[in-house]
């Protein structure tokens, strides 16, 4: 069967290429998608290194706790750190070089090139997030003699069979990871059903749950708020990680509270940087006085487009109240554990089928789901019209982060066991 997955990672590869080559995720860095890293990296001394892998910027965001003990517990160790977006990338540079020794773009799941990858960056210890079980990279890892570990865990109900399908196909079972950390007990059933080993699957809980509140300055928030130029008596509302459709609703929710609320302002950070533009036009059509976060402050403005990478955790800061997008469209939620984990107040929308246990962590302890816009107005009026019942949800919000915190060092501690047998 691993025959056939082979071959049709090639075909399937084939048929993907142009769009992975013309997306705005993908199309950064064919080179190390193909498993082609620069000389310096592969001779570079990273036998027995620890990788750790995450999709995108969400993702690399939630191995962040991880990757700090890491570095200060294993000093010992080279770690590397991949993506596959193109944001997850630029993220990544911003937030976590300081703390690996190389950021690379992951090679794409086809036999050779991640052969050639295995063989370049040559782990002891490949840590994979999430669902992903790439199975040639796997299959690859194994053979080279590195340990297998997967960290926050989730296989969906909805998805099983596609799960097992594949691991059918490919010759890839669960078995084959020395350690397994799921999100939660249901997670866990679904990977001992799907060949995880019982002695080396456990749950460890959601390291989302560790990103800390942004250690910025004051002068580095005072840099931003005056770059934002807004009135010295603003009240801001930062929307963050908006998707397509999701800014019009807004600006029009902006704009009737605005009748009521003459000192609120708004934040508008689009989750891809490429549509920073249009968000900026729409803004202009609104008919409201608008600038791009880079742009220089030449009058007091009504909108702030954040054009700007790393710093949504500042501007959240500076906020009186978050919404987070992702929420209001089938995308599925983005983070709302960051905003609140900085002592704000969040709101989101219906659609959070992605971050389903941030739900359960927020709702009636800071989090705010609201059904639709006209009832993001209704509890954005009522809340701004009571400055210490958003205080007290802030509070609360940063609390309930507080107190389900501690997966990165559950983690941390069994990768370490696992590097610990690792014959090297």
């Amino acid at each position: 069967m691993r025959a056939l997955y082979v071959l049709l990672s090639y075909i399937a590869f084939f048929f993907a290429a142009p769009i992975l080559l013309l997306s705005r995720k993908t199309r950064m860095g064919w080179k190390e998608r193909l498993g082609f890293y620069s000389k310096e990296l592969c001779l570079e001394k990273l036998n027995g290194c620890i990788w750790f892998h995450g999709a995108s910027a969400g993702d690399l965001l939630s191995l962040l706790p991880m990757v700090k003990l890491m570095r200060q517990q294993c000093p010992e160790r080279k770690i590397v750190l991949s993506t596959i977006t193109n944001s997850g990338w630029l993220m990544a540079h911003r937030r976590l070089e300081e703390h690996v020794d190389a950021i690379v773009f992951a090679p794409w799941d086809i036999e050779w090139v991640a052969r050639r990858a295995i063989r370049c960056i040559s782990p002891g210890l490949l840590v994979l997030e999430y669902t992903e079980v790439w199975p040639n990279l796997i299959w690859e890892a194994k053979a080279h003699g590195a340990k297998l570990a997967l960290t926050n865990g989730r296989f969906s109900e909805k998805h099983l069979s596609a799960y097992q399908l594949l691991l059918t196909l490919s010759g890839i079972s669960l078995s084959t990871f020395d350690a397994m950390m799921m999100r939660e007990e249901e997670g866990l059933k679904r990977a001992r059903l799907l060949g995880a080993r019982p002695e080396s699957t456990v749950v460890t809980g959601s390291t989302k749950f560790d990103v800390l509140a942004d250690n910025s300055t004051e002068e580095e928030l005072d840099t931003l708020r005056n770059a934002f130029g807004f009135p010295e008596d603003a009240r801001i509302w930062v929307a963050g990680s908006t998707h397509e459709g999701e800014e019009a609703l807004l600006l029009e929710v902006f704009q009737r509270l605005r009748l009521k609320f003459q000192t609120l302002r708004l934040v508008l950070a689009p989750r891809y940087i490429d549509r920073v533009d249009r968000v900026f036009d729409l803004a202009n059509r609104h008919k409201l006085k608008v600038k791009r976060r880079s742009q220089a402050v030449s009058e007091e403005v009504d909108v702030v487009v954040l054009d700007t990478m790393g710093e949504l955790s500042k501007a959240y800061q500076l906020s009186e109240v978050v919404f987070v997008g992702g929420s209001f469209v089938p995308r599925g939620g983005q983070n709302i554990l960051e905003p609140a984990a900085q002592g704000r107040a969040v709101l989101f929308g219906p659609n959070m089928k992605n971050f389903e246990d941030c739900v359960a962590v927020l709702v009636g302890r800071g989090g705010v789901q609201v059904s639709n816009k006209e009832n993001l107005e209704k509890v954005l009026s009522k809340l701004l019209a009571q400055s210490d019942e958003l205080w007290r949800l802030g509070k609360m919000a940063q609390a309930a982060v507080e107190q389900v915190s501690g997966a990165s060092e559950r983690n941390v501690r069994l990768l370490r066991e696992c590097l610990e047998t690792h014959g090297d």
